[in-house]
């Protein structure tokens, strides 16, 4: 179920490899032992219009929205959101900036659907 969402900004298409972050990415939530290997998804969304700030800037971003069902420890959300923040800073440390929300989903309201 863990979705991994790389949301950011379309200058980062200049310097970046977005598909080879979103691979590393990947690989690194796959790496963390957390989830079935199978199950984790991992998507990137350009945005050509955002704001930062009260001057209405426009400075590139990347941010990570993780979705994951609820039943982590703290301690594992932590080190997953160390572990892709490295990740970021490794591959994206020029862009402006880098940020990572982990959120937990709750288990009984979860549906899903394999056809």
């Amino acid at each position: 179920m863990p979705n991994l969402v790389m949301e950011y900004s379309l200058p980062v298409e200049d310097s970046i490899d977005v598909r080879q972050l979103l691979k590393t990415l990947h690989q690194v939530a796959l790496n963390s032992g957390l989830f079935d290997l199978d199950s984790v998804k991992s998507r990137a969304v350009c945005y050509q219009n955002w704001l930062i700030g009260k001057d209405d800037t426009s400075v590139d971003f990347i941010h990570i929205n993780f979705d994951l069902l609820s039943g982590r420890t703290q301690e594992q959300k932590i080190s997953l959101s160390h572990q892709l923040m490295q990740t970021l800073k490794e591959s994206a440390g020029d862009v402006h900036s880098l940020t990572i929300n982990i959120r937990d989903m709750d288990r009984e309201c979860f549906q899903k659907v394999l056809n």
